[in-house]
């Protein structure tokens, strides 16, 4: 992973699943992400292997630094595809102890394994061992309200060897809703105790937030999920702010080619019909505060073709220019 003294503030995107695939990175990365990752990969699948989470491995060389976040409940099962992970020569390797939804956590995945502290920090550690790449984790403050042991368990999983942690300021009960609670990831940040860097996320939709949570808390870096859908112009912005820089304002022409990009990326990437329907999880934010644009978002959303969609979004350029 690349140095959080590099520079003053490093600017990630988070992993999201069926979001953060290998056409949707490369647009952030162009426009200013320092570090990305894959989407979430199971190791059961990984062993398997599925066709669809190898594909979710791949990535370019100007994607670099990557990491290839991986989760699971197994041991064995998680130390088994560390082969196949390290294969594809990721700069590092995620394990995923954050994720919320029920198909993860459900499973004592995920965030689903911050009811089980000394389980976590063992696998953690035999991941650590076994593997020949630097390991990382990204996690969250805790199970629910009444478990946020999130100072103590950091120190635990600083202590199994891991190079660095991006923490999420929700439980795993919160899900998504509510706030993010900052000033817990900060705690951890200003721990004397805690030497490896640190990485903030949740609810960061501006650059002015970045700057804030930086200026604030102290992190190392910031990873942005949510708010990079449909808009990876905000990598752009944070670096502007954290130079100083005041925003640049996005066209809609600018949007328009960008959203195009990406569809036809995707549609090279994962085959035309996937991409159509994939797509639709981006364009209310690509377009975000357009006047009356609800029929074209609905046509956006209800077109069944690649050539449809294009069409449509050569409506929008036009009927905005």
């Amino acid at each position: 992973m690349a140095s959080a003294t590099e520079k003053q503030c490093l600017i990630g995107l988070s992993p999201m699943d069926d979001i953060t695939d290998l056409p949707f990175r490369q647009l952030c990365k162009e426009m200013g992400a320092d570090l990305l990752f894959t989407e979430f990969i199971a190791s059961e699948a990984l062993n398997r292997d599925a066709e669809k989470s190898l594909r979710k491995m791949r990535f370019t060389p100007e994607q670099r630094p990557i990491g290839i976040q991986i989760f699971g409940a197994n041991e064995e099962e998680l130390l088994r595809c560390l082969e196949v992970v390290e294969q594809a020569e990721p700069d590092f390797i995620d394990i995923n102890w954050g994720c919320p939804v029920r198909k993860v956590a459900g499973k004592g995945a995920g965030s689903g394994i911050l009811q089980d502290i000394p389980k976590m920090l063992g696998i953690t550690s035999s991941l650590v061992k076994q593997a020949h790449l630097p390991v990382t984790v990204k996690t969250r403050i805790g199970y629910n309200h009444d478990s946020m042991m999130i100072t103590e368990f950091c120190e635990a999983l600083q202590d199994t060897g891991i190079a660095a942690l991006s923490i999420h300021g929700r439980t795993k009960t919160q899900m998504y809703s509510g706030t993010a609670d900052w000033s817990m990831i900060g705690a951890v940040k200003n721990n004397p105790r805690i030497t490896i860097p640190i990485f903030g996320n949740g609810d960061i939709t501006t650059a002015a937030q970045a700057v804030d949570c930086k200026n604030r808390y102290g992190v190392d870096g910031i990873l942005i999920g949510r708010g990079a859908i449909g808009n990876p112009w905000i990598f752009e912005q944070c670096q502007r702010a954290f130079r100083g820089e005041p925003e640049r304002e996005i066209t809609v022409i600018e949007r328009v080619e960008v959203c195009r990009r990406h569809l036809l990326a995707a549609a090279d990437f994962k085959g035309e019909r996937t991409a159509v329907f994939e797509m639709r999880k981006h364009y209310g934010a690509y377009f975000k505060g357009l006047f009356n644009f609800k029929p074209f978002r609905l046509a956006l959303v209800a077109t069944p073709t690649l050539e449809d969609t294009l069409t449509v979004l050569d409506r929008i350029a036009e009927h905005y220019n």
